[in-house]
């Protein structure tokens, strides 16, 4: 078996409530093995029982680190995408305060495809990428939606070997199926055509 994100050989890392997980030997990232990946109805069920009230104040702080960068980069004149929005687009329901237009796809939610025929100033893709069950498209993708000089703001926990995996609660969603290293996100900074990542806590700006 080899990496999703970067086609590396993997290893068994840990096995947890019922499901394996490998570690990539390149990029360090951990995956959930992808016998064990949830199919497409049993993410759907499970993103309805989240509770993504738009205007939930603390769903909202939650999700200022990556709402503020745009505001701080970008003035409302600028095109954005939020990107796996879900249910309850919190971000596109703050940034609409500020006279943001933001355009919403989700597969399951928001599954519009012609917003995908267009390119953007910039892309939200918060709480996302660790569902991704294959990152290296995934991103392929993200990079095309984006204009060359524009910026993708994600938001996620990031793996580091200081973590006690099997105490991690980040895992213990089932649709949280990749876990990125520092070293992925290098990864797919180079090999996606990005010219710089920097990463702020839970936030990582991917800049074209």
């Amino acid at each position: 078996m080899s990496c999703r994100l970067c086609q590396s050989p993997v290893a068994d890392f840990a096995s947890s409530r019922r499901k394996r997980y490998q570690q990539c030997s390149v990029c360090l990232s951990v995956m959930m093995h992808p016998l064990d990946l949830p199919d497409a109805e049993s993410e759907k069920a499970l993103y309805l029982t989240h509770q993504n009230d738009v205007n939930d104040l603390r769903y909202q702080a939650y999700l200022s680190p990556a709402i503020n960068a745009v505001l701080r980069d970008y003035d409302n004149t600028a095109a954005g995408l939020d990107f796996g929005a879900g249910p309850g687009p919190v971000v596109q329901h703050v940034l609409s305060g500020h006279g943001f237009q933001l355009s919403l796809y989700d597969p399951i939610f928001h599954p519009d495809v012609s917003v995908l025929d267009r390119d953007y100033d910039f892309i939200i893709c918060t709480e996302v990428m660790e569902h991704f069950h294959d990152p290296n498209q995934a991103f392929k993708q993200l990079r095309k939606l984006l204009k060359p000089c524009g910026k993708l703001y994600c938001m996620t926990s990031l793996f580091d070997p200081n973590i006690d995996f099997m105490k991690w609660h980040y895992k213990n969603d089932p649709t949280h199926v990749f876990f990125y290293h520092q070293n992925a996100l290098d990864y797919i900074a180079e090999q996606h055509g990005f010219s710089a990542v920097t990463v702020d806590e839970r936030l990582i700006c991917f800049s074209g």
